[in-house]
């Protein structure tokens, strides 16, 4: 793949990955891409480089422009591996002037690769870099979602080139949002926020009010993963504003994980209770549906009901592994209750209640155990409280579900 014009003088120059399949736990099912950008003018600068196994593909994209060792700056938007695991390459062909990050970035760039001799230079918010015809604002945007992450703000060309925020992962040949299908477009963007910065929400509040204050003009938006927004980048920016602020659709998720089907069938009898509430249900087997997937139909949904059968006086291992780890992402705003099957000792139900208490949502009904095989009088009480649940959701009137992840008015 050739490098491709944002703007006049202004390339991608990244790779993507075909073949990537999982990203430290996050399911990456049609791959993604590691973005790095190059501005011409009278001093040129390579925004970030990328993952490593991945230079030969970066540099094919430069030499197509020019030769890499006219290259004056390097910026260092976020040291995490998928964006700086060439870096130590690309400085030692490139030979740059001056290498610009954040102070944190600095500390971590020590940390990383125990550089001698390298030009670096620390930037804060409000710091600029002139190019000449253009200017680089930088802007540090701590924890989002590393301590050391920066946005860099062409104002000449009201371009944000925006790190890990405002990314998602999938590999395509196109470049641009407005080449794709903008409902897939979404959903992936959805999943990325919902498992990589849903626990950093408040301080994206704060970016997102920050970005308002210096009133920065923004026609174009290019993360470090996937498409570049340049249709409407207020789109993706509304989409945030309504993800960091937990907003939710009239939409309940019954989650769950069975052995012998028992808590099946109760979860089977709660969805049935909750859609004749006229909410969105949507029946999620942790068999059939990958912990990232959930996660991304969490980050809209209004209520969670979670159940699994009792196993070694626990729950099952993939309702273990999918708790944890929502409990680090945080969620917030959501009705809950769990439920689940036993044969003599039933603790899981409680367990499950316990986690979901500590991550402080809602529980609105005592965890419901049956034992062993449910009849048809057994499985009334879990209709109930399908009913319960989705009496509540549809109660709050809040925006109708769809078959795409609520971004917002």
């Amino acid at each position: 793949m050739k490098p491709v014009e944002l703007k006049r003088d202004i390339y991608w120059v990244g790779a993507v990955d075909w073949n990537i399949r999982d990203f430290h736990g996050y399911s990456t099912e049609k791959g993604s891409s590691y973005n790095s950008y190059l501005i011409k003018d009278q001093k040129t600068v390579l925004f970030d480089t990328v993952k490593k196994g991945f230079f030969g593909d970066m540099m094919h994209r430069i030499y197509n422009l020019m030769d890499p060792k006219q290259i004056d700056y390097l910026v260092v938007n976020h040291v995490e591996m998928d964006h700086s695991g060439s870096l130590r390459e690309a400085i030692e062909l490139i030979q740059p002037e001056k290498i610009f990050c954040s102070p944190m970035a600095l500390k971590a760039i020590n940390a990383h690769f125990h550089p001698q001799g390298w030009p670096l230079q620390v930037v804060k918010t409000g710091d600029h870099l002139e190019l000449g015809s253009r200017t680089v604002n930088f802007l540090e945007t701590r924890m989002v979602h590393w301590p050391d992450s920066m946005f860099s703000y062409i104002p000449q060309e009201k371009l944000l080139i925006s790190s890990d925020g405002f990314g998602l992962h999938w590999a395509t040949s196109e470049r641009f949002d407005d080449q794709v299908n903008q409902s897939e477009l979404m959903r992936h963007a959805a999943k990325y926020y919902a498992n990589i910065l849903l626990l950093y929400s408040p301080l994206i509040q704060k970016l997102l009010a920050k970005v308002a204050e210096l009133g920065l003009d923004i026609d174009m938006i290019a993360p470090d993963h996937g498409l570049i927004w340049r249709r409407n980048p207020a789109t993706i920016i509304r989409a945030y504003d309504a993800w960091s602020q937990h907003k939710a659709a009239s939409k309940v998720l019954v989650i769950y994980d069975t052995m012998w089907h028992s808590t099946e069938m109760m979860a089977k009898a709660i969805y049935d209770g909750a859609l004749d509430q006229g909410v969105s249900v949507k029946l999620l087997n942790l068999a059939c549906n990958d912990r990232s997937e959930v996660m991304t139909e969490v980050l809209d949904a209004k209520a969670l009901v979670f159940g699994s059968p009792t196993l070694n006086n626990g729950m099952l291992p993939r309702m273990a592994d999918l708790l944890h780890y929502l409990r680090g992402l945080k969620p917030a705003g959501k009705l809950c209750a769990t439920f689940g099957s036993y044969g003599w000792s039933g603790e899981a139900p409680k367990m499950m209640a316990q986690i979901l208490s500590e991550i402080k949502l809602e529980l609105v009904a005592e965890p419901l155990r049956v034992n062993y095989v449910p009849d048809h009088e057994a499985l009334a009480p879990c209709r109930e409280l399908g009913q319960k649940i989705g009496q509540m959701v549809a109660a709050l009137n809040l925006p109708p579900a769809c078959d795409e992840v609520y971004c917002g008015d």
